[in-house]
């Protein structure tokens, strides 16, 4: 999923539809980055649950999935389970709503702290 569809574009089209997280056999790298910096989950499972998700979805009635990022594990009403991998890191800033600007703002003190010791240090590089 998501092969030629490298530009930010492509995941902000999802999103504006309401869609937070797409389920598929691959992704590609750069729209999978994409969906990432953007808050969006892209969930890998087997073809053949991907298959039996759809499949379901066009057979039953009112048939819904849930995806628990927390614990990394899709299910649907029908007693069906299958658990997904993801990265710690980026499992942290979507549990969190981090994108690199919010990661960066966690060291915000950090980040002031070094700025008013390289103004006491090089006054010149700030117009002293």
């Amino acid at each position: 999923f998501g092969s030629g569809s490298s530009r930010e574009h492509a995941p902000w089209a999802l999103e504006d539809y309401g869609i937070r997280t797409i389920i598929a056999p691959s992704f590609a790298d750069i729209f999978r980055n994409n969906c990432y910096q953007n808050g969006m989950l892209p969930v890998v499972l087997p073809q053949e649950a991907v298959d039996h998700i759809m499949e379901q979805a066009k057979n039953v009635p009112g048939y819904q999935i849930t995806v628990d990022l927390e614990r990394g594990l899709v299910t649907d009403t029908q007693e069906f389970t299958v658990s997904f991998e993801i990265d710690a890191f980026r499992k942290h800033c979507l549990l969190n709503g981090l994108d690199d600007i919010g990661l960066t703002l966690q060291d915000a003190d950090d980040i002031r702290a070094y700025e008013q010791n390289r103004r006491q240090q090089a006054p010149w590089l700030f117009g002293a």
